[in-house]
């Protein structure tokens, strides 16, 4: 049975709920004591900044924390990615990244967005709606972006 008008309004709401809550509350909102690696981002575009920290150890994420100040959509995606990155090996880490960015920039690379489809992001699909205001994918890739480089790093040593 097809969604109808009503089921998108309900999704909506419910995505919506989840994005401030995680704004609101964000998980894993702290700075690790010895981590593995540091990583700073930045969004030039609107000026939205992060930290994150990385603790990993024999090819898992053992602990993640970051700190940083933006917009509620930066914040919240930093939030829910490390609360989903959390005790996962590195490769499902690297997975999620990747399919949760080729979701969001599914109208510049089809095949990556489809190759993302049979990955599970969690509760990141509430930003999906992002796809349709381009000025603020970045935002909402900010903490994606970070991890990937804080994974490269952590990977050099």
């Amino acid at each position: 049975m097809p969604n109808t008008a009503s089921d998108n309004l309900i999704n909506d709401d419910l995505y919506r709920q989840i994005i401030l809550d995680h704004y609101s509350r964000p998980r894993c909102n702290h700075r690790l004591e010895h981590p593995t690696c540091s990583v700073e981002g930045t969004n030039p575009s609107c000026g939205d900044e992060i930290e994150l920290d990385l603790l990993v150890k024999d090819g898992v994420v053992q602990d993640v924390g970051f700190v940083g100040e933006g917009c509620s959509i930066s914040m919240a995606a930093a939030s829910m990615l490390a609360e989903a990155i959390k005790g996962q090996p590195v490769a499902k880490v690297r997975q999620l990244a990747q399919a949760f960015k080729a979701r969001l920039l599914s109208h510049d690379d089809a095949q990556a967005a489809q190759e993302a489809q049979g990955v599970d992001i969690g509760e990141l699909e509430a930003l999906d709606g992002v796809r349709d205001y381009p000025v603020r994918i970045k935002c909402a890739l900010l903490g994606c972006n970070t991890l990937l480089t804080a994974l490269d790093e952590a990977q050099k040593d």
